[in-house]
């Protein structure tokens, strides 16, 4: 199936400090896509995969699972680590629980993690029913757009297939188990307002990682997908902050180029970003 308009992966070829940024269920890097462009303007090395299953149709999500999601964040990890000499990941949501198992299972490979309302845990009645009603029921009412500023709209999935919820779950235990492995400095941002991953999954991951550098900071004004909320700019702000702190070398590479769809180099000032199809 070809990719949604916007939902595409996104790539910037920039300095020795790399980002690797993960998205959340049923979304796409539409929804991290201006939070990646802005630490692309200021040098950094950006990937921003699509996970597998994403971007597409729901349906798709039917076939894959958190082994697929996960599998294709360590890739990039992996390759971000081949070019740069510092790795930071940041993730929203079910992509903030993916980058927190990152640098569970990496360690140095690892320099800091910044999660925007990470999700730990499938709440409510529905997660005990999953593992029977996902062989009866395909679907569920969407999560995508709880946004508070107006206008602004997530490129997501109008539902949530079952079967891939079922996966969700699981991978939230998996994680959470491995949370006092995580022991690299940590942002963590939360909305007071969250429809859809309530505050006390920040807190769960704040009360069991073993980081000691740790910085919380509290959304006010947004909900869910505060990468496109009236946040946005201090969720910005804050993680580039982040990152000059513990990798003072980030951004100062004045010469840093975008590769664009072909694969071609083009200088920043040429272009605006750059959409890569894989």
């Amino acid at each position: 199936m070809p990719v949604l308009p916007g939902a595409e992966p996104y790539r910037h070829e920039g300095g020795e400090v790399g980002v690797l940024l993960c998205h959340g269920f049923t979304g796409s890097p539409q929804s991290l896509r201006p939070w990646a462009e802005y630490l692309a303007e200021r040098g950094l090395t950006v990937s921003l995969p699509l996970l597998p299953g994403h971007g597409t149709r729901w349906e798709d999500m039917q076939l894959t699972g958190w082994q697929d999601w996960y599998a294709e964040v360590d890739r990039e990890l992996r390759a971000l680590r081949e070019r740069c000499s510092r790795v930071f990941v940041c993730g929203l949501s079910m992509g903030g629980a993916l980058a927190l198992r990152l640098a569970a299972k990496h360690g140095d490979a690892v320099s800091g993690i910044v999660v925007v309302n990470p999700a730990n845990k499938v709440h409510g009645l529905s997660a005990y029913a999953l593992p029977l009603a996902r062989h009866v029921v395909r679907a569920t009412k969407g999560i995508a757009s709880d946004i508070a500023k107006e206008g602004s709209v997530e490129l997501g999935y109008d539902k949530v297939p079952l079967h891939a919820a079922h996966s969700l779950r699981n991978f939230f235990r998996l994680v959470d188990g491995e949370l006092p492995q995580v022991t690299q400095p940590l942002l963590l941002l939360h909305s007071v307002q969250d429809h859809v991953v309530p505050p006390a999954d920040s807190a769960r991951v704040l009360s069991r990682v073993s980081s000691t550098d740790v910085q919380e900071i509290v959304l006010e004004q947004s909900y869910h997908v505060a990468t496109l909320d009236h946040d946005a700019d201090r969720i910005f702000e804050e993680s580039f902050a982040f990152v000059e702190r513990l990798a003072p070398e980030a951004g100062k590479q004045p010469d840093a180029v975008r590769l664009d769809q072909s694969g071609q180099a083009g200088q920043v000032g040429q272009q605006e970003g750059t959409a890569t199809g894989g």
